[in-house]
């Protein structure tokens, strides 16, 4: 394809945060009717790069040019006027309103052009006409509180659509996303190339990079390390140009011994979600899978098990002594970690440090008298920083500035701290890359090998056969089956998973 097909072109982008040189001369050149893969581990500059483009950060220096003419947007605003949309991998919509509401905020159809009255039919009648054109089933009237995190997903990637943009950027489109759905907006994807979009396509799921893709830029600690025709690439090489180094195992071996029952749970449901009548043992030593297809119930499981939703009916054990689970401070006293599916909404305090994040669950063991120890509360941040690699200038920086597959390790450190005897794990390694996915499974298989009991939903079927000792799968609120992680297949999974819908 010619120098002539290219609508996007970004030149040497340099980007500073405080203590940190987030973008050193970045370029980046899409054409138009493609899907521009954009790779690299967690904090090498990618959704900083992105986020330059749209507006949201200044850059420091650099040019961008858009259908070869320099453009500098100050705001988001501007970006999608000058036809630059962006599907955020942190969603951030208004929960509380209807669809329609979120699909045209900020943009609301007017009456006519001579009253200034907002007309709810035509936002109405427009959304159906996009949801139509994209194949969504969803009524624009529901309020966004009721979706599930996958159709809020949609909903999202249907707004980018509607401004009509020449260049669409999709940053970890499908991390909230199961097969099915993920399937329907490749179609999208399809569809949109076909129109002579320019797509780039930000993703730590190299399968479906090299699927979908039409060139490969892999970035490295705020760097453009190479750009590559897709076909021309191997998974192998995609890690070794993203790590700077081999990564020969996927998962690591597993050395741990499964022991005694220690938690057992009998006839669980809830009062307000599909949650009905599960029931399960779990050992000492044993890492657990929860599988199933969205709205199956695998959160409503960790939610209810951690005293997050109400509970209609059903017992859980711990070491044969019954205990209530009521609310999140009875399940924590009683050794039990959730560390939840969405970082953003229920994971992070964005306006607060990095230390303050982590020590957050854990005050107790950072008291000094009745006050908190400043050193005790600096040698837990730095081991969960040392250990979990996550990638700060300091534990002082806010939570918010980190890349979001940081965010997810202080969480997961935060949990480490309170060493618990149970760990709820929902969606633990979602947005984060692949060397540092093996560090957390490397974590959580230690965690067993102490004899703690680990109890993980993922998405994720080959993360479940790799990493479970078990796989319990959900379909409908109920238990359909459970399957032997060592010879179980994911067809067999699947199965399971469609025997309630």
């Amino acid at each position: 394809m010619s120098e002539n097909n290219v609508i996007l072109k970004m030149d040497n982008i340099e980007k500073v945060f405080p203590g940190v040189k987030a973008l050193d001369n970045v370029s980046l050149k899409v054409k138009a009717g493609t899907v521009h893969a954009l790779m690299g581990e967690n904090g090498a500059g990618k959704s900083t790069l992105m986020k330059c483009l749209f507006g949201v950060y200044r850059k420091d220096a650099g040019k961008i040019f858009l259908f070869n003419k320099e453009v500098d947007f100050k705001n988001s605003a501007e970006a999608l006027s000058g036809g630059i949309a962006m599907v955020h991998q942190e969603l951030n919509q208004a929960l509380k309103r209807n669809v329609m509401d979120n699909m045209w905020l900020g943009r609301f159809p007017k009456v006519s052009k001579w009253l200034p009255f907002t007309s709810e039919k035509k936002m109405q009648e427009q959304t159906r006409e996009i949801f139509k054109d994209l194949g969504l089933n969803i009524d624009p009237k529901t309020v966004m509180s009721r979706l599930s995190v996958s159709q809020r997903q949609m909903v999202e990637i249907a707004k980018a659509i509607s401004y009509d943009a020449k260049i669409i950027v999709f940053d970890e489109p499908t991390s909230s996303l199961n097969e099915k759905e993920v399937e329907h907006l490749f179609r999208i994807i399809d569809m949109l190339k076909k129109r002579g979009c320019g797509i780039i396509y930000i993703s730590h799921k190299m399968e479906e990079i090299l699927r979908i893709s039409d060139e490969v830029t892999v970035m490295r600690d705020g760097k453009h390390i190479a750009t590559k025709p897709a076909k021309e690439l191997t998974m192998n090489e995609i890690i070794k140009l993203m790590v700077g180094r081999e990564l020969t195992n996927r998962y690591p071996e597993k050395a741990h011994s499964i022991g005694d029952v220690l938690l057992e749970v009998d006839n669980l449901s809830s009062v307000y979600n599909n949650l009905n009548g599960v029931s399960f043992k779990a050992r000492e030593g044993e890492i657990l899978g929860i599988a199933g297809l969205d709205g199956s119930g695998r959160t409503e499981l960790l939610e209810n098990l951690f005293g997050l939703s109400t509970r209609k009916s059903g017992t859980i054990f711990l070491r044969g002594k019954q205990i209530s689970n009521k609310n999140p401070r009875d399940s924590i006293k009683n050794g039990f970690a959730l560390l939840t599916e969405e970082r953003r909404a229920t994971g992070i305090f964005g306006i607060l440090s990095i230390m303050e994040n982590t020590v957050v669950s854990s005050l107790k063991s950072v008291k000094k008298g009745p006050f908190i120890s400043k050193r005790k509360s600096r040698e837990n941040t730095d081991w969960c920083i040392n250990s979990l690699r996550i990638k700060t200038p300091s534990r002082e920086v806010k939570i918010r500035n980190l890349s979001g597959g940081n965010q997810q390790k202080v969480i997961l450190g935060r949990w480490l701290l309170t060493d618990p005897t149970v760990l709820l794990l929902d969606e633990s390694t979602r947005g984060i890359d692949v060397g540092a996915k093996y560090e957390i499974y490397q974590l959580i298989l230690n965690l067993a090998a102490k004899g703690k009991t680990v109890i993980m939903v993922s998405s994720e079927m080959p993360e479940l056969l790799g990493v479970c000792d078990r796989i319990l799968v959900m379909s409908g609120g109920k238990l359909a089956g459970q399957v032997d992680a060592k010879t179980a297949t994911q067809e067999d999974i699947m199965t399971l998973a469609a025997k309630y819908v």
